[in-house]
């Protein structure tokens, strides 16, 4: 039931942004007001589930990609570059901007996360350290790469020029790690 209520909270947003209430939230999903409450105390409760819920989640999968001695450090870069988060409509740059706004404490964990990347940090060092990347500045690189990446939270150039965010990581990690020459 939590995930059902995390799912509808995602689909009042889109549709209302953040100012729906939590009788709109009962109503999509059919229940009464009590039984939402017994499971999610507040609409922060619910935003703090779905920040932690994806967080988690990003966590597990990069976990399994680092750990996995079947993937060399270069798929290790690229997989862990394309982790998609769980609830990837959520991840827009109009809901943040308005979670920035009325949730800044929620906004600026999804800022911190969004910002960091200590994993892939480390797989890049450790692929110049083998002579598998270039000779850089990792912070620049980091720099790009993290920037290059939110440019997936605008959703609406992706839909508009019919790219899948699955599409767009991939492009992304194509062009960072090859660059836009073509190869022989």
């Amino acid at each position: 039931m939590k995930e059902r209520i995390m799912n509808a909270f995602i689909e009042e947003i889109i549709e209302k942004g953040m100012k729906f209430t939590m009788d709109d939230l009962s109503r999509r999903l059919g229940i009464s007001k009590r039984t939402l409450y017994e499971h999610f105390p507040s609409k922060v409760a619910i935003l703090d589930a779905i920040i932690e819920s994806t967080l988690t989640s990003l966590d597990e999968r990069t976990s399994a990609i680092l750990t996995n001695p079947e993937i060399d450090l270069l798929e290790k870069i690229k997989q862990t570059i394309t982790v998609v988060p769980t609830f990837t409509e959520f991840y827009d740059s109009r809901i943040l901007d308005q979670m920035k706004r009325t949730y800044p404490e929620q906004w600026e964990k999804m800022n911190a996360a969004l910002s960091q990347w200590d994993d892939l940090r480390l797989l890049i060092e450790q692929g110049i350290e083998e002579g598998l990347i270039a000779e850089t500045n990792v912070q620049l690189v980091m720099k790009l790469i993290i920037g290059a990446t939110n440019t997936t939270l605008d959703r609406r150039f992706f839909q508009d020029n019919r790219i899948t965010v699955d599409e767009a990581f991939h492009s992304i990690v194509n062009l960072i790690l090859y660059g836009l020459v073509k190869r022989e």
